[in-house]
């Protein structure tokens, strides 16, 4: 499969905001550079991408996309995270992809392993793969074949709507169920997940 990987970042300095009780500015923006570092390395060992590309209203976020040899597209405009997947796969069906890889940028625990576990259960063609988060309200992974068969539907309750809308196409849908795909970082709860699993996978 000819994949793209489309990675959305919020500003590094900006993100995580609801964190802001337990960490200082500078400890969430050092935890959102580690972590998108870390998504574009194993995004980069997966060879089932083909391409990654960073979508971001950061310049210092694009110019680390770089670093790793991603490409880059600066968001303009008012923020609006379904237009600018709308945009990015545009861009990504110009170049004769076969699917694209929406994959977020704040999964801590995310290895080559969780990813290549997560397209063996990819069929060839009309089909989508989901991940939700551990409260299965949000998603945390979403793979459509080909780019452009469902819309994006991101925000509360984006995982049982992007479920729907893989129904309606009629497209095989496969569910994904994995601790570390689950778990992404938003509230002062998921911190102290993180810091528990992280102990654990340590040892």
């Amino acid at each position: 499969m000819t994949i793209w990987a489309i990675v959305p970042v919020k500003p590094l300095r900006l993100g995580k905001s609801r964190l802001s009780s337990v960490l200082s500015d500078d400890e969430r923006t050092a935890l959102n550079h580690m972590f998108l570092e870390n998504t574009l390395s194993v995004l980069r060992q997966t060879t089932e991408v083909n391409q990654t590309l960073v979508v971001s209203r950061d310049p210092a976020a694009l110019a680390i996309a770089r670093e790793f040899n991603a490409r880059t597209v600066l968001e303009d405009g008012s923020p609006d995270l379904n237009r600018a997947l709308r945009r990015a796969t545009l861009l990504a069906r110009a170049f004769a992809t076969r699917g694209v890889f929406i994959l977020p940028a704040d999964l801590p625990l995310l290895t080559p392993q969780d990813l290549n576990e997560f397209f063996a259960r990819a069929c060839d063609k009309n089909c989508v793969t989901i991940a939700p988060d551990r409260r299965e309200d949000g998603t945390n992974a979403l793979l459509i074949l080909p780019g452009g068969l469902i819309d994006y539907i991101y925000g509360a309750g984006s995982f049982q709507h992007h479920c729907d809308a893989a129904r309606k196409v009629g497209a095989r849908l496969e569910i994904v169920y994995n601790p570390h795909l689950a778990l992404d970082l938003d509230t002062p709860d998921d911190l102290d997940v993180y810091n528990r699993m992280k102990v654990i996978s340590e040892q």
